[in-house]
């Protein structure tokens, strides 16, 4: 993805998992990164250091990315290091509980529709004029493939990702006369730091499901960022583009 253009991209809950996978391909291939993370400064420093081991410029940025102050103090601070932000990731989550209808209140599906469609619009507000003003943007939002699979149990989880995807479809409408593409990378179940305890045997039977026969690894997701990220697809936009080895084939 290495461009004449020296780019400036902002990555969510970059800290560890898929995040901290992007992080690195981006600042591997030449980009500056802002790595935000929520908790764990130290794991977020770890991503700026193996990005500036690969040769690329990396700084940590603490926010909360459901918080509206805390989202423009953080993109001002990136403008002050870097430049203005020419690549969006909103990768950042948080707690993803299982629950069943009866268990699930109005506040469950709240919590995650801060993480999904709250968070996104702040970073996006924060980012666009200047997006506008250079016409170049690339928004990325991570989703999932649970909207295509209806997971059980997780009902407050889905209708967030699927809130997701039709917020980034119509943006996608809106700023493409910008210059600026949105699109939506929707992995499978790839396993990460959230992971781990999850017994093989769970591992196993998902992998079987899946056309691939097998589970993902965050680099998968990455490489699919890194695309979507570089000049070359600048005429990519409005689309979801599934990570899952074929498993929400049609």
């Amino acid at each position: 993805m290495r461009s004449s253009v020296k780019r400036t991209a902002l990555v969510t809950g970059a800290s560890r998992g898929l995040g901290h996978a992007i992080a690195i391909a981006l600042g591997t291939s030449g980009t500056n990164v802002a790595v935000n993370y929520f908790k764990g400064d130290a794991a977020a420093e770890n991503t700026c250091q193996q990005i500036r081991k690969g040769g690329g410029q990396a700084e940590a940025f603490q926010a909360d990315v459901r918080d509206e102050q805390q989202v423009a103090d953080m993109v001002k601070k990136v403008g002050t290091t870097f430049g203005p932000i020419d690549i969006l990731v909103i990768n950042a989550t948080g707690p993803q509980p299982m629950l069943s209808v009866e268990e699930q209140t109005w506040q469950s599906y709240l919590d995650q529709l801060e993480f999904f469609v709250k968070s996104p619009l702040l970073l996006v507000k924060q980012v666009l004029n200047e997006m506008k003003q250079r016409r170049f943007g690339r928004i990325i939002q991570i989703g999932s493939e649970v909207f295509e699979l209806g997971n059980p149990n997780f009902a407050n989880y889905v209708a967030a990702k699927g809130a997701q995807l039709g917020q980034t479809r119509s943006w996608a409408r809106e700023l493409a006369p910008s210059g600026i593409t949105v699109n939506l990378i929707a992995p499978g179940w790839i396993p990460t730091e959230r992971h781990h305890g999850t017994p093989q045997s769970e591992l196993d039977t998902y992998a079987r499901t899946v056309p691939a026969k097998k589970v993902g690894v965050p680099k998968d997701v990455a490489m699919a960022v890194l695309f979507l990220a570089s000049e070359e697809a600048n005429f990519v936009t409005g689309q979801k583009i599934a990570v899952n080895g074929g498993n929400t084939l049609a």
